[in-house]
């Protein structure tokens, strides 16, 4: 019984995902408007939420040095947006020039709001929020107030396409679902493996059992996946940039030092600062970064757009937020894993999907993500309380 509460505990949105796919599947079906999980519709959910997922990883690192939050990501989206449209569209400028001084201008925004928040000590909601006014506006002055359409196809290809490229529906199926095999196998032994290396170390893990159970069921989502992707077009190019994004921030988090500094801070920042850990540094990189994915995201933006308009990132800052504290993230803190960000990111996505199908009001759709997140973090508040009593 006590293994069982401590499976639910540690994957409760997990379940909530794949409960909250399966109810949307019913109630689709039910009203006769196809299915949920219809191939198309799969990809289409991949495309709708690659920004969000890559957002939610930089707010993560932001959130963890002690809960502060970045309100300016989606000002420094519609920026770099803004200046990939002039570059491409107005200036007609080689493609891969555009991408590098658009990874180079969210970077530097980022490091300049990283600089007020780690050295001069300015709170970072007041930087952040004023960094939304001034990126929004600066990014409306470039546009204009005009949207920038189209982007021409050797741009759209990075972001757009699909893998493999073939006619063959047979081959690409196979394709897709001897990917997701091999995926299934890594996972499958990366997870045991660790395991091993714990029980070696003297560290406490958990039932084998369950992380088989728990690995199956894994195993079994990624190769029903894949089976959709491989009955459409293939794997989207923006999953595999995503992917990337998710496995390297998830390895630095987990096995670097400063990755754990990051947690440290969350935890007790000035306990970190006297171990000789260096907080400004940390807090100007965790800024900086944020600054870096938001260029990566405004990229992916554009091309699923094909365009570049001066609405472009509006509440994305706050899409990324829920994410972060749907996914488990603690908002004192030093508590959230890039895994429950995915999750979190993947959860809203389904929402926004589901009763966008179904006819739910957009207003009533705000309304219930609102409510979601509020949840969540009086979640995390109550079991913080009753850890402490």
């Amino acid at each position: 019984m006590q293994r069982v509460k401590s499976f639910l505990k540690e994957n409760t949105m997990l379940i909530a995902l794949i409960v909250a796919v399966i109810l949307f599947q019913i109630l689709i079906v039910a009203a006769g408007k196809g299915s949920f999980l219809k191939p198309q519709n799969v990809s289409n959910i991949i495309a709708q939420n690659s920004y969000v997922v890559i957002l939610a990883t930089g707010m993560l690192l932001c959130i963890l040095t002690g809960g502060n939050i970045d309100l300016s990501v989606g000002a420094v989206v519609a920026l770099v947006g803004a200046v990939a449209g002039t570059m491409i569209i107005n200036m007609h400028m080689n493609v891969y020039l555009t991408i590098i001084t658009c990874i180079l201008v969210g970077t530097g925004i980022g490091a300049i709001q990283a600089y007020c928040i780690a050295y001069i000590g300015i709170p970072p909601f007041i930087v952040t929020l004023g960094g939304m006014l001034l990126w929004r506006g600066i990014a409306q002055v470039i546009l204009n107030g005009m949207t920038l359409a189209p982007y021409p196809p050797e741009y759209l290809r990075y972001f757009t396409s699909f893998l493999p490229k073939t006619d063959n529906n047979a081959f690409l199926l196979a394709v897709t679902l001897v990917v997701a095999a091999i995926i299934c196998i890594a996972v499958v032994v990366i997870s045991v493996t660790g395991r091993a290396k714990k029980i070696k170390k003297g560290y406490t893990v958990g039932s084998l059992s369950v992380l088989l159970t728990k690995l199956a069921v894994i195993s079994a989502a990624i190769m029903y996946f894949a089976y959709l992707l491989g009955n459409y077009k293939g794997y989207p190019v923006v999953l595999i940039l995503v992917a990337i994004v998710v496995l390297a921030y998830s390895y630095f988090t987990r096995n670097t030092v400063p990755g754990r500094y990051l947690y440290a801070m969350g935890g007790n920042a000035k306990a970190a600062r006297l171990s000789g850990i260096n907080t400004k540094k940390m807090l100007f990189f965790a800024y900086t970064n944020m600054g870096f994915l938001c260029a990566i995201a405004a990229l992916v933006c554009i091309a699923r757009f094909n365009s570049s308009a001066p609405s472009l990132g509006d509440m994305y800052e706050l899409d990324a937020i829920g994410a972060c504290f749907i996914g488990g993230a603690s908002a004192y803190g030093g508590v959230g894993t890039v895994g429950g960000a995915v999750i979190g990111a993947i959860f809203m996505g389904i929402m926004n999907n589901g009763m966008s199908i179904l006819g739910v009001d957009a207003n009533w759709q705000k309304a219930v993500k609102g409510f979601i997140v509020v949840a969540a973090v009086a979640l995390d508040v109550i079991t913080k309380r009753k850890v402490k009593s």
